[in-house]
């Protein structure tokens, strides 16, 4: 793709770096199919394609973005399924954050949309905020109907039951099980504290017993995805300057040979800390830091797992975007499963989005709802017993349009090498011998 930019915006990094990317890109077509946006709309611009001619006519203006640039790239789950099939490999992603970036400092929007997006930024990121208000919008989701618009898709997907908080999130150490092979930090999250604390509780529980010291370590939190994908970019670099420098303490004292993560969109991000405070002077403690960043299925994958109980659970695996696409996990997973016993059922469309997307079922609920509706349709199909999703945010999105339990890869994992089994599966647990 040819490119317009001056001498004087290509003195600018962001704009050096999207340049490259623009030029790589052949417009051939090859990335379409796999949009779920254009699959599911049919029109151009809601396409990677059509989206990286508006992101190269977004980035080459320097005036207000247009309305129509602002809406398609609204419309953007950030999948990444484009980036698997382009024979050039744009990096679509670094694209669709400067877009986000710019539009978010160039563009007014609508009094409502900011308001949400303000709401968003300052209680998904913080458990006990999210918590507190997941509190109030239980009390008042009967009365959702009566509500702004806006607000509904939050009163839908909040769940009837919260977890009481657990004290494994909290900043400490937990010493392995016998011979210490390994010393790890673990991302605690954010929404997931507040949402499915069993997640982190399994993920400790399976390191700790296959010889791996845990750390959670004082200082980290938000990995700043959630901020990040909306071009608050002020918000996403304090939280992951937060987390490089609780990070690198550790890896100055006494070392990690790992940071594991069981949300794979946040995993996504922090693997890009790198490119993301490349001209800052946290660039070699960030590159280190993506550098040591691991899915816990990466990790497990590496360790010689101690399989205690035989399942006999069909279960049906939702591959995650930012896992398959976004890090390029793709077999690692299922093959754990399978080798713990589990009989693993692909959906047709195992390449298709759930409609989650950090935000997005809560920025474009009329979208994701269409897209939850058709993962949930795949999913169920051969009667599987229990979905497995490596993501906190999609396994809620699909819990709240299935009776089939959702559960964590980890919770597998960790039930059937000696923990606990999932709270959700206590019903279908007599199906393990």
């Amino acid at each position: 793709m040819q490119t317009n930019f001056t001498q004087q915006q290509l003195s600018v990094p962001a704009i050096a770096s999207s340049d490259v990317e623009l030029r790589a890109c052949l417009q051939c077509d090859y990335c379409t199919p796999n949009c779920p946006t254009y699959q599911l709309l049919g029109d151009e611009y809601d396409s990677s394609r059509g989206r990286i001619y508006l992101i190269k006519e977004l980035l080459e203006g320097e005036g207000v973005p247009k309305e129509k640039t602002v809406k398609y790239i609204d419309q953007c789950l950030s999948c990444l399924a484009c980036m698997s099939s382009c024979p050039s490999s744009v990096h679509y992603l670094h694209l669709l954050d400067h877009a986000r970036e710019t539009i978010e400092d160039n563009h007014q929007r609508k009094l409502t949309d900011r308001m949400l997006r303000w709401m968003l930024a300052q209680l998904l990121p913080y458990p006990g905020r999210f918590r507190l208000a997941m509190r109030g919008a239980r009390l008042i989701k009967p009365f959702a109907i009566a509500m702004p618009r806006k607000l509904r898709p939050m009163l839908s997907l909040t769940p009837n039951r919260l977890p009481t908080p657990s004290l494994n999130d909290k900043p400490q150490v937990f010493p392995a099980l016998g011979e210490q092979k390994r010393r790890v930090a673990l991302l605690a999250g954010c929404a997931q504290q507040a949402l499915n604390t069993d997640i982190n509780d399994a993920t400790i529980r399976i390191l700790r017993r296959h010889g791996c010291e845990v750390v959670i370590a004082q200082g980290a939190g938000c990995c700043g995805a959630l901020t990040h994908h909306m071009g608050k970019t002020k918000e996403s670099r304090a939280a992951a300057a937060r987390n490089i420098s609780a990070w690198m303490k550790e890896v100055d004292g006494a070392g990690l040979d790992a940071i594991v993560i069981n949300t794979s969109g946040c995993g996504t991000v922090v693997k890009d800390y790198g490119y993301i405070f490349r001209n800052d002077a946290l660039a070699e403690d960030a590159a280190t830091v993506a550098s040591l960043a691991k899915d816990i299925t990466e990790l497990l994958a590496d360790l010689a797992l101690d399989y205690r109980v035989k399942p006999g659970l069909r279960v049906a695996y939702h591959a995650t975007c930012s896992l398959q696409y976004g890090q390029r996990i793709r077999f690692k997973p299922k093959k754990l499963l399978r080798a713990a016993g589990f009989t693993v059922l692909e959906p047709r469309d195992s390449h298709a989005c759930c409609g989650a997307a950090g935000t997005y079922n809560l920025l474009q609920s009329e979208i994701s709802e269409q897209l939850k509706a058709r993962k949930v349709k795949t999913l169920e199909v051969g009667a599987p017993d229990v979905i497995a999703a490596g993501n906190i945010g999609c396994m809620v999105q699909i819990a709240s349009a299935t009776g089939l339990p959702v559960v964590h890869t980890v919770e597998l994992l960790d039930w059937v090498t000696g923990g606990p089994v999932p709270p959700v599966l206590h019903d279908v647990s007599r199906l393990a011998v």
